[in-house]
C-alpha cells in the first residue's frame, strides 16, 4: 500500500492551523493509502513573551496588527469561529492567552520520538484555542504532555533543559529556505505544497498528486 509522507509547518498560536488540521484529517479519510504526519515547527511571533496575560482584548490586537479598525479585526474573529465551527471546532478567541511557543515547540519535538506528536500537536490546540490555557508555561505544557500519553518526568526534563531547540530551529531555517511565510504549510512527499488552510478537495488532490507522480 502506498505511504505518504507529509509535513506540516504550523503554529499553536494559529487559528487556521487547527482548522487546517481538521481539513487535512478529512482528506487523509478519503485517501487511498498510508499517511505518516511530521509538525514542523514556526513561530508566528518570535518575539513574543513568555508571561501569558490574564485576559486579551483579541480584536484590538487584530486591529493593531493589520491596521484595520476594531470591526474590521472583529469580522475577522467572527469569520475564524464560522469557519472553525464548520470542521467541529469551537474557538475562543474570549478566552485566549497570546504567549510564546518555543518551549511548546521543543516539547513536540520530543514527542515525535514516542509517535505522541500528532496527539500533543491537538492538546495543545486545544488548550491554546478553546481552554485559554498559558501554553508557555511548564506546568501547563507538561500536563498537556500527560494528557497526550507522554511521560510527565521526560516531558518536564525537556521543558528545563534547551533540549530540542536546534531542531525547532531547524525546522524555522527550512521554512525560510521554502520561502514559507504564513501556515499553515503542507507539503506532501517532498513533491507538493499546499498553503493554508485549504478545502479538503485540494488538499485531497494535491495528495493524490504526489502519490500519482511517485508510481
Amino acid at each position: 500500500m502506498t505511504t505518504l509522507a507529509i509535513d506540516i509547518w504550523s503554529d499553536i498560536a494559529c487559528p487556521w492551523c487547527w482548522i487546517g488540521k481538521r481539513r487535512l484529517e478529512a482528506a487523509i479519510d478519503s485517501f487511498e493509502g498510508d499517511v505518516t504526519l511530521v509538525w514542523r515547527a514556526f513561530e508566528l511571533d518570535p518575539s513574543a513573551s513568555t508571561e501569558a496575560p490574564e485576559q486579551v482584548d483579541y480584536a484590538r490586537r487584530l486591529a493593531a496588527k493589520y491596521r484595520t479598525t476594531q470591526d474590521g479585526a472583529q469580522a475577522m474573529i467572527d469569520r475564524m469561529v464560522a469557519v472553525g465551527r464548520s470542521v467541529g471546532l469551537e474557538l475562543r478567541f474570549d478566552r485566549l492567552r497570546p504567549t510564546n511557543t518555543f518551549s511548546a515547540h521543543r516539547l513536540l519535538a520530543w514527542a515525535a520520538r514516542f509517535g505522541r506528536q500528532t496527539d500533543l500537536k491537538e492538546r495543545l490546540f486545544a488548550a491554546y484555542l478553546f481552554e485559554g490555557l498559558a501554553i508557555s508555561e511548564h506546568d501547563v505544557l507538561t500536563e498537556l504532555a500527560e494528557k497526550a500519553g507522554l511521560d510527565s518526568k521526560g516531558a518536564r526534563a525537556v521543558l528545563e533543559s534547551d533540549a530540542h531547540a536546534e531542531e525547532v530551529r531547524e525546522d524555522q531555517g527550512q521554512a525560510t529556505r521554502l520561502g514559507i511565510s504564513g501556515v499553515p504549510f503542507f507539503v506532501f512527499d517532498n513533491r507538493y505544497a499546499v498553503s493554508g488552510a485549504q478545502p479538503v478537495e485540494e488538499v485531497l488532490t494535491a495528495m493524490r498528486q504526489a502519490v500519482g507522480e511517485a508510481l
